[in-house]
């Protein structure tokens, strides 16, 4: 190909991202985009040896980019830097291309992607699911296949939750690994910049190019780790984890330990678990007033409540308090360094459940910390992490893994994580409509690896309709009959970019088939269907589109 070529490709690629953007419409993702105008100037003067060369991405509204309103997603905080933040001046030096900034829990308070005036990202895998904060933009942005990569933070697993909940690639990498200046700070002596990626060697290569120290950066770090072969590591897993009655989390948990084979060793993890209680309950956010206390106290209205009820909790600790709590974290990262000499790396469920919208609106606190409970220790006690999909719960909720080592074993990580890529489980899905082979959306399914197991057939317990998009619908109805399915085989890494492009009303969830097991399918909500066609008494939706009279919809 030559570079005519290569520049026109990466054009139109580059109109097709933006197409994609603007077909999701309102989706809570983005805060700002870059203009079509500038992003193809971009493409075409983008050197095809660079690393990242073409390689799209978004960032976290609260990194600073020179030109762009730099938000943390509170508009009276809004400023326009002169200067982009170096982590990013890395990543444009080295070919990648900037679609925009992305929506966030305000001022990085939050792991739900719930506390923001510009809207509230779902996750990709619809149901009202929460898509996890603080970086909930840029998690559902790569999720969602809007762009190769993204940044964000994590303070206390910002970088890690949305991941999770999104089945995409975070990395955290060790604090001061990747510059925070430019960053608006949340906690500044543990603010980390954050990878997500659709695949570990991906999030990889981001790190390699975005990694080292910035003139200026007090906070950035170098540092060493051996390298280790992930064949030969001893593996930590927790014991007496509390699922918070998500038997589904749990099982998934135990599922992937077994992935690792080899040294598996069982540990407590309970100092861990006391140290990252101290980020939230403990003296550590009073930090988070140490910058933002001055703009709190002179904007009170332009912050919202429940972001505000978090940062005042500060105001109760004193510097007294603040000692013993360090005198108490020194004690705990004594204690962690002691479990590192037993093992190389621990594994943990990134979240010990999961969450709808309505259900963090109904304790917004209490429910956020929940969320945090396995992740917020990694910072205060310095240590690197990396989170993985981990396959889906019988209910369908994604599940994952969070990998943790000593600072700076942040290779040695990855090198794992590529491994249990390799090894990842696979997911088998029902569809009913447009993706079965042979049909219009069924590229989506090759697209992704898949391979078809067979036809199939619900249990007699469904209704299918015509929905007035055109698309089937599948609806369980005790009343209903038998439906022809197909069912697929596909990296259950994948499933997420599948569903980011499945439109409301339709989400995964567990499809009852004819000898009685049950499967991850599509399915429709029921409000969905009322001014419908019902199509159910043709049997599939292969009969109703090769029936004559049918009506065209």
């Amino acid at each position: 190909m030559d570079s005519t070529e290569t520049e026109r490709s990466t054009i139109d690629r580059m109109k097709e991202v933006l197409q994609r953007i603007r077909d999701r419409g309102d989706d809570g993702v983005w805060i700002s985009t870059v203009t079509e105008a500038e992003l193809r100037d971009r493409a075409a003067a983008v050197n095809a040896d660079l690393p990242l060369a073409g390689l799209t991405f978004a960032v976290k509204d609260n990194i600073d980019v020179a030109g762009v309103p730099t938000t943390a997603a509170c508009p009276d905080f809004a400023y326009v830097p002169e200067r982009t933040a170096p982590v990013v001046r890395r990543l444009l030096d080295a070919g990648a291309l900037l679609v925009g900034k992305t929506n966030m829990d305000q001022f990085a308070t939050g792991l739900t992607g719930a506390r923001s005036p510009y809207g509230t990202p779902e996750s990709v895998f619809g149901g009202g699911l929460i898509s996890g904060g603080s970086s909930s933009g840029s998690a559902v942005a790569v999720a969602a296949g809007l762009v190769d990569f993204s940044l964000g933070t994590d303070t206390a697993g910002s970088g890690r939750v949305p991941a999770a909940l999104n089945g995409i690639v975070g990395v955290k990498p060790t604090r001061g690994l990747l510059s925070t200046k430019g960053v608006v700070p949340a906690c500044r002596s543990l603010d980390c910049v954050s990878i997500f990626a659709p695949d570990v060697a991906r999030a990889a290569a981001v790190l390699r190019v975005a990694k080292g120290p910035a003139t200026g950066d007090a906070w950035g770090r170098t540092g060493s780790y051996p390298l280790r072969n992930p064949a030969e590591l001893r593996v930590g897993a927790a014991r007496g984890l509390d699922f918070l009655g998500d038997a589904g989390q749990e099982k998934a948990y135990a599922a992937g330990l077994d992935r690792f084979g080899g040294d598996v060793r069982t540990v407590d993890v309970e100092p861990l678990l006391e140290a990252g209680d101290l980020l939230y309950r403990g003296p550590w956010v009073a930090e988070r007033l140490a910058d933002l206390g001055d703009f709190l106290s002179a904007h009170p209205g332009s912050v919202l409540p429940v972001t505000r009820q978090v940062l005042e909790t500060g105001l109760r600790f004193t510097a007294v308090d603040a000692w013993r709590g360090l005198h108490r974290l020194r004690e705990l990262k004594a204690w962690t360094e002691r479990l590192f000499e037993t093992v190389d790396v621990l594994v943990l469920p990134t979240v010990a459940t999961t969450y709808t919208h309505a259900e963090i609106a109904a304790d917004p606190i209490g429910r956020n910390l929940n969320l945090g409970r396995y992740t917020q220790f990694a910072n205060l006690l310095d240590l690197a992490a990396v989170t993985v999909p981990n396959g889906f719960t019988a209910e369908g909720r994604p599940a994952s893994l969070t990998l943790f080592g000593p600072a700076f074993s942040d290779e040695t990580l990855a090198l794992l994580a590529e491994e249990l890529g390799r090894t990842q489980d696979l997911m088998t899905v029902a569809v009913v409509g447009l993706h079965l082979s042979g049909e219009p959306r069924n590229a989506e399914l090759t697209d992704r690896r898949a391979t078809l197991i067979g036809a199939a057939r619900t249990a007699p317990c469904y209704r299918l309709y015509a929905l007035p998009s055109g698309a089937p619908g599948l609806v369980r109805d005790d009343t209903g009959a038998a439906i022809d399915i197909e069912l697929w085989q596909l990296p259950a890494a994948t499933v997420g970019s599948l569903l980011a492009g499945i439109p409301a009303p339709l989400s995964l969830g567990r499809v009852v088939l004819a000898d009685g097991t049950e499967v991850t399918g599509f399915l429709c909500e029921a409000y969905a269907v009322a001014t419908a066609q019902d199509i159910t008494a043709g049997g599939g939706w292969r009969a109703h589109r090769s029936t004559p009279e049918r009506q065209d919809i």
